[in-house]
């Protein structure tokens, strides 16, 4: 199941892109999964855009989704 998987990840390493869900889970619509993470499950994910300039020189954004884990 993807979703078990996303969470998975995200208990192991703290936060996920979409790129990473993609790339090793076949996820293509992780913002999706990240709802359910949330809503279903309760899970506190919050997000924050990253800038970065592409290979076209054109200025982009992406989300990094991270778990935050009590204390």
């Amino acid at each position: 199941m993807k979703t078990k998987a996303i969470l998975n990840h995200l208990e192991e390493f703290g936060n996920i892109t979409s790129w990473e869900a993609i790339k090793e889970y076949g996820v293509t619509r992780l913002s999706a999964v990240i709802w359910t993470l949330r809503h279903r499950y309760n899970l506190d994910i919050t997000d924050e855009w990253i800038s970065f300039t592409d290979r076209y020189g054109q200025n982009s954004q992406f989300k990094k989704y991270i778990l935050n884990k009590e204390a």
